[in-house]
C-alpha cells in the first residue's frame, strides 16, 4: 500500500497550521494535490513526487549530514516514498535508517505529525535512469538520535558528517532548528 494523497494533504494542512508564513511557497504542491498526481510513485513525472527525510541532531545538537553520491552534494538522509510505507514519518525514518544504518529505535521523533520542513525543490533531468527534470516535494522530520554508530549505504552514500546546524541547507532550516534548540535549552 502507497502513502495516498489524502495523508501528504493532511500533513500538509498541519504543516501549513504551524507555519502559515508558507503558504505561497507550497502552491505548486497544492496544486498538484488538486490534479490529483500520484505523489506517492517516484515515476510521477508530470510535475514531481513526494520524497521524505530526516533532520537528525545528536546529543551535542549537531545535525547530520550525509555526502550524496548521484547529486555530489552534502544533504539530509532522506528519498523517495516505498510502496510499504504507511506515512511520511515512517518513510523519513527508513530511509534515515537504510541510508545511515542509524537503529530506529535509537532516534526519537520530536513531533511524528507535523514535519519540521517542507523543501520543495528541483532535481536535474537524469538521462541514465530516464528520469526528466522534476520537482521534489520533501517532508522533512526532525529527530533526536541517543546514540548509535552511522553505517552508509555505499551506492548511495559516501561519506556523513555531524555539523553545526548553521550548516544545514537552507537558512530556513538553519532557522527552525535553532528555535528548537533554543526552545529545549529554555524548558
Amino acid at each position: 500500500m502507497s502513502i495516498p494523497n489524502s495523508h501528504v494533504r493532511t500533513v500538509l494542512d498541519r504543516y501549513l497550521d504551524r507555519f502559515p508564513e508558507e503558504t505561497e511557497g507550497t502552491r505548486l504542491l497544492r496544486q498538484v494535490l488538486e490534479a490529483d498526481h500520484e505523489l506517492s510513485s517516484r515515476k510521477e513525472f508530470r510535475t514531481g513526487h513526494a520524497t521524505a527525510g530526516a533532520v537528525v541532531l545528536d546529543q551535542h545538537d549537531r545535525a547530520l549530514l550525509i555526502h550524496h553520491n548521484a547529486l555530489r552534494t552534502w544533504l539530509l538522509p532522506g528519498g523517495h516514498l516505498e510502496p510499504e510505507d504507511n506515512d511520511l514519518q515512517e518513510a523519513a525514518l527508513r530511509e534515515l535508517s537504510e541510508e545511515t544504518s542509524l537503529p530506529p529505535d535509537e532516534v526519537t521523533a520530536v513531533d511524528a505529525l507535523v514535519p519540521l520542513d517542507l523543501d520543495i525543490h528541483r532535481i536535474p533531468e537524469n538521462p541514465a535512469k530516464g528520469e526528466p527534470e522534476h520537482w521534489h516535494f520533501d517532508f522533512r522530520y526532525l529527530y533526536r538520535a541517543s546514540g548509535g554508530e552511522v553505517s552508509l549505504q555505499a551506492e548511495e552514500v559516501s561519506d556523513h558528517a555531524w555539523r553545526s546546524p548553521a550548516e544545514l541547507p537552507s537558512e530556513r532550516l538553519t532557522d527552525k532548528v535553532s528555535q528548537y534548540l533554543a526552545a529545549t535549552r529554555t524548558n
